[in-house]
């Protein structure tokens, strides 16, 4: 359901302002969850202790500098559809539908395992962006598409931490932040 902050003025030819308007909806929770990412991941990165600290500390910059770069295409895309891209803190925390990071200072492992979870519920909620944008707005999914790969491949780099020789993750079965970092 749009409100009248999402619903434009005007948006891209081709795409109806009511259209552009669920799309905006869905490109401004992108936002959020991008930011807090980038957030989390900064978190984890200054919190990292112990014996693979260097190795995690060195993985997550590249990631946080790509989540930012993701943050600002779902910007920019949102502001070419007519939309205003809220980005401020208070906007985020007032709209987010997920609690905050919950590990503080940790190793390394158990910091992944808790990553795990949060790159988890990021591509699920991502994959149904796509979905709901896909029908009316192809540049807009491809762009989506695009950074799927990214976070599914920096997921991929996360799990290689938490994963046995036997081909499974130490964390498998958990449902929460700290059971999960418990668990690495």
């Amino acid at each position: 359901m749009t409100s009248k902050t999402t619903t434009p003025r005007y948006t891209v030819p081709g795409i109806t302002v009511k259209d552009a308007a669920s799309v905006i909806e869905v490109l401004q929770e992108r936002l959020h969850s991008l930011n807090d990412l980038h957030l989390t991941l900064k978190h984890v990165h200054w919190n990292v202790v112990g014996p693979h600290f260097i190795a995690v500390h060195e993985m997550l910059d590249p990631q946080v500098d790509r989540v930012r770069d993701m943050a600002d295409d779902v910007a920019e895309r949102l502001a070419a559809l007519g939309g205003v891209a809220q980005g401020t803190p208070g906007s985020l925390v007032a709209a987010r539908k997920w609690e905050d990071y919950s590990v503080g200072r940790a190793d390394a492992i158990a910091h992944l395992g808790a990553l795990d979870l949060v790159y988890t519920g990021l591509i699920e909620d991502l994959r149904k962006a796509i979905k709901s944008v896909g029908e009316i707005d192809p540049a807009t999914e491809d762009l989506l598409i695009e950074q799927l790969r990214d976070l599914e491949q920096f997921q991929w780099f996360v799990r290689a931490h938490l994963e046995t020789a036997g081909g499974t993750l130490t964390t498998a079965g958990a449902t929460s932040e700290k059971e999960a970092a418990k668990s690495a």
